[in-house]
């Protein structure tokens, strides 16, 4: 079974960049045209989203550089050590949402410390592909294309991290504990 997925994924890239074409072709498309265009509608893009990215990283420094990070974790420790999670990881958890190059800081230094087979190097790796950078996605994404109104979205951003929190400790209790 593994043999046959490492030859898909092998393949699949070079495969989808000769379809693509092929089929534009066939459809009649001009595929260097259409891909110049939407390189360049990206270009764009990339360029409407710096300041929103200069100030979600502002405001996650100021966060950390604070101390409020230190402040909440020290809040959430009791509940979430009688939820089975060690005291190292709730920076990780507090952070994911505002940011995955800053969590993906943090979990490599949990690793280094601890070792990415503890229990604590484990449960950062899963944290990290149970949740997602919430407030940057709303921040960058939806702020370049212009939503305003995006009040539902953050609360059901945010329960879906608080879920991917606690269906991480379960599932990383369960097993490797």
């Amino acid at each position: 079974m593994f043999e046959i997925l490492n030859i898909i994924s092998k393949w699949a890239i070079p495969f989808l960049l000769l379809v693509i074409p092929l089929y534009g072709l066939i459809k009649k498309v001009p595929v260097y045209e259409t891909f110049v265009e939407g390189a360049e509608e990206g270009f764009t893009t990339a360029i409407k989203i710096i300041p929103f990215l200069v100030g979600m990283m502002v405001a996650i420094s100021v966060f950390r550089a604070s101390g409020a990070m230190e402040v909440l974790s020290n809040i959430l420790e009791p509940v979430t050590s009688k939820m089975g999670a060690p005291a190292e990881i709730l920076p990780l958890a507090i952070m994911r949402p505002l940011s995955g190059s800053g969590v993906l800081g943090l979990a490599t230094e949990l690793m280094r410390i601890y070792g990415p087979d503890s229990f604590i190097g484990r449960l950062a790796s899963v944290m990290q592909g149970t949740t997602d950078t919430t407030f940057f996605v709303l921040t960058v994404y939806f702020g370049s294309v212009g939503i305003k109104k995006y009040r539902y979205s953050i609360v059901t951003g945010l329960v879906a991290d608080i879920s991917g929190f606690i269906a991480s400790l379960y599932i990383c209790n369960l097993l490797f504990r």
